[in-house]
């Protein structure tokens, strides 16, 4: 994507990674991120090993250290808001491709090295994948309906009986009496809140709710960032 230029200068660190998010080249950033953490895993690798004295000790202050670096981004995931920068009109683009954008191969996921990289790849990623998303929570919902049918019979029931109200209103024209027609809404409301209740609707919605969030969240902080659009071959 960038050609070797000889004449080319050196920019600062902070500056060249504010242009590369300005730029919309969060994939490079991203795979920058990751190539430097793992340049000083393979160093710090290196220099216990050139310490044959130490090694023990040394090896088991860097597996600690890595396992406790990993529990802290992981527990970073919990503090941060997946929608921050979701917007509506990642809604009305066309749902990526489940297999190679979505899911992808096996190379496209890595633990994020830092809080900051798995913060950048949970934003941008639910904004890339925001259809899939919903998509997968409405199969989860219907998942979880299926394994509670009484709460499948109390939402079907909410719905019928809401449809019968629009039927038998616009038949006895209650659109000219205000009045009683907003009375019956009141009561049809107090009557499906009880229903939904009742039949545990809010269980499958939270049950469904909890599963995707979780997917939503490992699916975006490992998935690694693709370009949004391949780059032209050169002839």
């Amino acid at each position: 994507m960038f050609a070797s230029n000889p004449l080319s200068l050196s920019v600062p660190e902070p500056a060249f990674e504010s242009w590369l998010r300005d730029g919309g080249y969060l994939e490079i950033l991203d795979q920058k991120t990751s190539d430097l953490h793992r340049l000083s895993s393979s160093t710090t690798t290196t220099t216990t090993t050139t310490t044959p004295t130490d090694s023990p000790a040394a090896i088991t202050t860097n597996l600690f250290f890595s396992l406790f670096s990993h529990i802290g981004t992981l527990l970073s995931l919990l503090t941060l808001n997946p929608f921050a920068k979701l917007a509506t009109d990642d809604f009305s683009g066309p749902t990526p491709s489940w297999t190679h954008g979505f899911i992808g191969f096996f190379d496209s996921y890595s633990f994020p090295s830092s809080p900051s990289q798995a913060r950048l790849r949970v934003h941008e990623n639910v904004k890339r994948y925001a259809r899939n998303y919903a998509s997968l929570f409405i199969v989860f919902f219907a998942c979880s309906l299926y394994q509670m049918p009484f709460a499948l019979v109390g939402l079907l029931s909410s719905l019928a009986l809401w449809d019968a109200f629009r039927f038998y209103g616009d038949r006895w024209g209650l659109d000219q009496s205000p009045s009683i027609r907003i009375s019956l809404v009141r009561i049809f409301q107090c009557v499906t809140a009880g229903i939904l209740l009742y039949s545990n609707v809010q269980m499958a919605l939270f049950s469904a709710l909890g599963v995707s969030y979780a997917v939503m969240i490992f699916h975006a902080s490992f998935r690694k960032l693709t370009p949004t659009k391949q780059p032209a071959r050169r002839r």
